[in-house]
């Protein structure tokens, strides 16, 4: 009896991982213009409370390739996001300064806004819906 009711208490959970990993879409990144192969490739899918201050809700890291590629963020649930991407050329895993304050290596975000100063999150952020997503973020 006692494997019986285990055996259903496994169903049952297994059954709502389940269902809980297939709530959510798929947001496709679609990164364009990377100069070179050297370093990684980070990106950070955040909310306004995540935006600028560390992780995002979600992270990529990858090897960097030449020319364009391709990512994922699997089961982001509708809502406001934005997608920041650098490519750290020398594995630092953070973003390197020149000593006035701008950027040493190249940078993108969600909504390919390049104004002068800081990012906002308004500039940057687009709505996810019900359905999978594709966006273009170049450097």
């Amino acid at each position: 009896m006692k494997s019986l009711v285990l055996f259903l208490m496994m169903t049952a959970a297994l059954g709502w991982a389940q269902e809980e990993t297939q709530n959510g879409v798929t947001l496709t990144i679609t990164l364009e213009n990377v100069l070179n192969a050297q370093g990684d490739i980070l990106a950070a899918l955040h909310t306004q409370d995540t935006f600028m201050k560390g992780p995002g809700v979600a992270n990529y890291k990858s090897v960097a390739q030449k020319g364009q590629m391709t990512f994922t963020f699997s089961n982001v649930t509708p809502g406001t996001y934005g997608v920041s991407v650098l490519h750290d050329l020398n594995q630092n895993m953070r973003m390197d300064y020149q000593s006035n304050g701008m950027p040493t290596e190249p940078y993108g975000m969600s909504g390919n806004d390049m104004s002068m100063g800081p990012p906002s999150f308004d500039a940057i952020s687009f709505e996810v819906g019900t359905g999978d997503q594709e966006i273009a973020i170049r450097f």
